[in-house]
């Protein structure tokens, strides 16, 4: 109160930024479900989002592997934000940013879940809907799993985000002396905004690539991706940059 008392201050934009009286900007800790942490892209993310200034709720269903990487993230920032969360329902209700680092045949169970919760908040989609053999995708011409999690989540600000990388290059997301694209795209012009300080926390080069229906050219560079690392074995550390003047 004191601070208040002593600071004009005025609420500017979505995402809970305030304008101070001397110009400044001072930006309000944003919390984030990850739903589906203790996978390789779960945990991936949550890691490298752990040094920025978020809250973290960790879900998933194997909550020893949730836990281990918990300890992970305190070891390396003893300062960061995150606890262990047992229900998604519960984790969506308190989030800003709900991350669905779950795989596409899991997105229409966890939507249901978390459906009444989620309104008018981002929801992050991460999944790439490949088949069995990893040769091609399994939605209908014509969409992408981004905009069947739309559907499902209709007062929602769904985001594709996070699905043209692996894992193992949120770890080092430079290549060859290059720093990593992260492709974006989404309908919601705030909403974008702050995904692209998400990737950027995370340590990629953010490019918004278009409106929602662009995922569907997102899904299908990521599969092209995963066909090049099996073909020519590069190891499951590779990832997509625009090179311009």
């Amino acid at each position: 109160m004191l601070f208040l008392a002593s600071t004009q201050w005025s609420r500017a934009g979505y995402g809970g930024s305030f304008a101070l009286s001397n110009g400044s900007i001072m930006k309000t800790k944003q919390t984030i479900a990850i739903i589906g942490a203790s996978g390789n892209m779960g945990s991936a993310i949550a890691k490298s989002l752990a040094g920025g200034n978020y809250r973290l709720l960790l879900y998933s269903t194997n909550q020893e592997k949730t836990a281990t990487l918990l300890r992970s993230i305190h070891e390396k920032h003893p300062g960061a934000d995150a606890e262990l969360i047992d229900c998604s329902t519960q984790a969506s209700w308190e989030a800003d940013i709900i991350i669905m680092a779950v795989p596409y045949a899991a997105e229409k169970e966890v939507a249901e879940k978390i459906k009444e919760v989620a309104n008018q908040k981002i929801v992050i989609s991460i999944a790439n809907p490949l088949n069995e053999t990893y040769s091609g995708l399994v939605t209908d011409p014509g969409t992408s799993a981004a905009e069947e999690l739309q559907q499902l989540l209709p007062h929602s600000k769904v985001v594709k985000a996070f699905n043209t990388t692996y894992a193992a290059d949120f770890t080092n997301p430079v290549i060859d002396g290059k720093q990593v694209d992260g492709f974006i795209a989404g309908s919601d012009p705030e909403a974008l905004e702050i995904v692209v300080e998400l990737v950027a926390t995370a340590g990629f080069n953010p490019i918004v690539a278009g409106d929602l229906s662009i995922s569907r050219t997102l899904e299908s560079m990521q599969s092209l991706l995963i066909s090049l690392t099996m073909k020519y074995d590069y190891n499951w550390h590779a990832g997509w940059k625009v090179l311009h003047n």
